[in-house]
């Protein structure tokens, strides 16, 4: 969906006392870039016992420096007190002293930009939205070097990105599997990769997806009410509780576990159902959290695992008596996991303007729902 611009231009000043040297936008509270800024420090009452952490507390919110890039700015000789360089993030600190950081200027990232296609549903000057196509990775690792989201925006939005973290690159702020499919937000600055983490740490961001799944998740099946970590709210909507860990022997899988973990919550909420019995569901799913794998490892715990997921949707072959020959052999040869991002909502990080953007289903979940809808649906449940 469109939604207005909220570009602004920013600039630096000399500052005349505490805090940073790098000036507000125009009427936006807070700095873009302070690379090749000094921002001024005073410890306040009762300071933590070790510099790195005295620092974290104290920097002005504004400046945008977390407490790893402060221990590396102090590793790297950047902070200084009387003019003299303190090069041990343990070392201790008094109320009242002075320090002074002096933020080098963004470095060019080692990540290769690359001249790949994007769909932007949004751009301003802080962030940008990407509707991104299944098979694309989001971040450069070993296994995928190249051919990544960050490759492409490195060469869509290169010259608009101030530096995060000391490095001219796109802040990823949450992420979505190589095989999903849907949009996910970037920052383009420090001060607006921050204050996104903010919302999604905060869980006040909202994520839904669509996915089709085995089976039907209904309150009406005993099943259900058994697997723990699972109940129902108004409305059918399945509620999953658990925390989510990394699983023992697969390093590459996460796994359900009521003990240690991440906390993890997923609602899911049927919107159709198809079948003689029902066999599949396409259902909406709300993020409370974000963890690696959720949707995925959730619905398979509730026995409800993603059409074609390799990993965690188990070895079902779709019912042809129920679904039809076409529509059965469509979903047996569903080639990833049919999972898409398709609203996302945030607060601009500068304005607070609430904005909220929806993506249609991509072409192969589309093809696929207009198979299972040729046949008889059993049912149609409101959102």
């Amino acid at each position: 969906m469109p939604a207005s611009a909220v570009t602004r231009s920013f600039r630096k000043r000399s500052s005349g006392g505490g805090g940073a040297s790098a000036s507000d936008p125009e009427g936006a509270g807070g700095m873009s870039d302070i690379s090749g800024a000094i921002v001024r420090i005073v410890i306040g009452p009762n300071p933590p016992d070790r510099l790195d952490k005295a620092l974290a507390r104290d920097v002005p919110e504004e400046a945008n420096l977390s407490r790893s890039r402060i221990a590396r700015l102090i590793a790297g000789a950047a902070v200084l007190r009387d003019g003299t360089a303190i090069t041990d993030a343990k070392a201790r600190v008094e109320e009242g002293e002075v320090y002074e950081i002096a933020v080098p200027p963004a470095t060019e990232a080692d990540t290769r930009a690359e001249d790949i296609p994007l769909t932007v549903v949004h751009e301003d000057g802080e962030l940008i939205v990407i509707d991104k196509p299944a098979g694309m990775v989001v971040h450069p690792a070993p296994g995928s070097p190249a051919q990544t989201l960050v490759n492409a925006l490195l060469h869509h939005a290169g010259d608009s990105l101030s530096g995060i973290g000391g490095e001219k690159r796109p802040g990823i702020v949450h992420r979505i599997d190589k095989d999903t499919s849907g949009l996910l937000v970037v920052a383009k600055t420090d001060r607006a990769h921050h204050a996104l983490a903010r919302q999604f740490e905060k869980h006040t961001a909202e994520r839904l997806y669509l996915a089709f799944v085995h089976g039907l998740p209904d309150m009406a099946d005993p099943r259900l009410h058994g697997v723990k970590g699972t109940s129902f709210e108004a409305g059918g909507v399945l509620k999953i509780t658990t925390q989510l860990a990394r699983h023992r022997t697969d390093r590459q899988k996460q796994a359900v576990t009521f003990h240690g973990g991440r906390h993890a919550v997923t609602r899911a909420h049927v919107l159709e159902s198809f079948g003689t019995p029902p066999s599949i569901a396409l259902v909406e799913c709300r993020l409370e959290t974000g963890r690696t794998h959720q949707i995925r490892v959730h619905m398979a715990h509730a026995g409800h695992g993603l059409v074609g997921d390799p990993v965690y949707g188990g070895r079902r072959k779709p019912s042809a008596t129920a679904l039809g020959a076409d529509a059965a052999a469509a979903v047996a040869a569903f080639p990833r996991q049919a999972l898409h991002a398709a609203t996302l909502g945030f607060a601009h990080p500068v304005t607070g303007e609430m904005l909220r953007f929806e993506s249609p289903l991509p072409e192969d979940m589309a093809h696929l729902l207009d198979l299972l809808r040729s046949r008889q649906a059993t049912g149609t449940h409101g959102r």
